[in-house]
């Protein structure tokens, strides 16, 4: 079992823009932010992103978003679709309703071209009880020591990660997080990031010391360094960010220019003791979509195909 992969899915956008229908929950998005061709300038940042990505030697399987339906988060796939290196491909149940309609089957027998797909575990079924867990957006996965980390939100629901632990074996740690105005972060991987050997986390937006303490103590048992980053860091997209590895096994640390410029000397240092920064400009999907690298990327841990 690997922390990292080497290979990643992302969809380029069809008709990327605000969406009114996460809005509520997701406080990273700036409703009044107006920036001219939106779509195309998040156009040209994904490209770039992807560009610069296969440069450092990662396999990137870029797919494109389909023009209709209409999916303005399309570009952000980890929220529906995970991908494990037993075979197993899970789906995962989305609050806001033009969000489902970005689980596409056909993605799935594409990269089955090349990778092994045993089983496809459906969880959106729980969308029919008002229940949602949205991929490695709730929950941020050690992957080799089994355990789920997640912030309860109107987008991650208790019994749907308690399903998702059973399938798969993984323990959960749930808590609770708010932002600088007490608004419930709406997904646990803008505050946090579980890397091979340490961990970038927003302690402060942890209000209970008892959950607080519980997410230290797991991280330290796993043998984690962690990084701690402020709420403005965490605003700066600093917490969305996701360990990979290039072909030849070097580990790289990707994020936007904003989480980048946000870091302290000293939390640079400490995180280049384990890994290489790579970070592009994102600025125009962090400000309409709430999301930042991290959501951009779906690691792909499948086999194989032999």
């Amino acid at each position: 079992m690997s922390q990292t992969t080497s290979k990643i899915l992302m969809i380029r956008p069809a008709n990327f823009g605000f969406n009114d229908q996460t809005a509520e929950s997701n406080a990273f998005q700036q409703s009044k932010a107006t920036i001219p061709e939106a779509a195309q300038t998040a156009l040209k940042e994904f490209d770039a992103f992807a560009s610069l990505l296969k440069s450092k030697g990662i396999d990137v399987h870029v797919i494109n978003d389909t023009i209709e339906p209409h999916k303005p988060d399309a570009i952000f796939p980890n929220n529906w679709i995970s991908f494990h290196e037993n075979g197993d491909v899970l789906l995962y149940p989305m609050q806001a309703e033009n969000r489902r309609l970005e689980r596409r089957e056909d993605i799935v027998r594409k990269l089955e071209e090349q990778f092994t797909v045993k089983h496809i575990i459906d969880l959106s079924r729980f969308e029919m009880e008002n229940k949602f867990l949205e991929g490695t957006g709730s929950m941020v996965l050690d992957r080799e020591n089994r355990i789920a980390y997640a912030c309860l939100s109107p987008r991650t629901d208790k019994d749907v990660l308690d399903a998702f632990c059973k399938h798969l074996n993984y323990t959960p740690v749930t808590f609770t997080a708010t932002d600088a105005g007490q608004q419930a972060i709406y997904h646990t991987n803008v505050m946090m990031c579980v890397g091979k050997q340490f961990a970038v986390v927003c302690l402060n937006s942890i209000n209970n010391e008892s959950e607080k303490q519980t997410v230290v103590k797991s991280l330290m048992d796993a043998g984690k360094e962690i990084v701690p980053i402020t709420l403005e860091q965490m605003n700066q997209f600093a917490g969305n960010m996701l360990e990979v590895r290039s072909g030849d096994g070097k580990s790289l640390l990707v994020m936007s220019n904003s989480a980048h410029q946000s870091l302290t000397a000293l939390q640079i240092d400490q995180l280049y003791q384990y890994t290489e920064i790579v970070s592009a400009d994102l600025n125009t999907i962090e400000t309409l979509g709430g999301g930042s690298a991290r959501c951009m990327l779906a690691e792909i841990h499948l086999p194989t195909a032999t």
